[in-house]
């Protein structure tokens, strides 16, 4: 069983940064691919980013592409997310999530991830 905790969430002014960490324990990590969800009060819980188990390749919701960057470090057994020029809707709930492995693609369908963390709140003020 995958145990996935996140970390960095916080209070932050609208075009500032942060950055998430999500550490997996409990299972061998370069088995899963890895993605980052948000879910705002009274939305769905959707797609932020996404990296594949190797690092190799990375996909983003148009919404966040050129502002925030996916990483994984496998030696640490983490993922994180790096999140640039901040904007009041990227306020939400961030989740950590670990699908299959595969090779050259990152799936955007929360039903394709397994394992998921309990979440981090990033508030983003005007």
């Amino acid at each position: 069983q995958l145990q996935l905790v996140e970390s960095g969430g916080e209070l932050v002014q609208a075009g500032g940064s942060l950055r998430l960490s999500c550490a997996a324990s409990g299972h061998t990590f370069t088995a899963f691919n890895m993605g980052w969800f948000r879910q705002a009060p009274g939305n769905e819980r959707v797609f932020v980013a996404g990296i594949t188990f190797n690092g190799h390749n990375t996909k983003y919701a148009e919404s966040v592409k050129g502002r925030f960057t996916i990483s994984r470090d496998n030696a640490k057994n983490s993922v994180y997310l790096q999140m640039n020029s901040l904007k009041p809707e990227d306020t939400a709930a961030y989740y950590c999530a670990a699908g299959p492995r595969a090779y050259g693609v990152v799936t955007i369908r929360n039903v394709n991830y397994n394992y998921w963390g309990q979440g981090t709140q990033v508030t983003v003020s005007q």
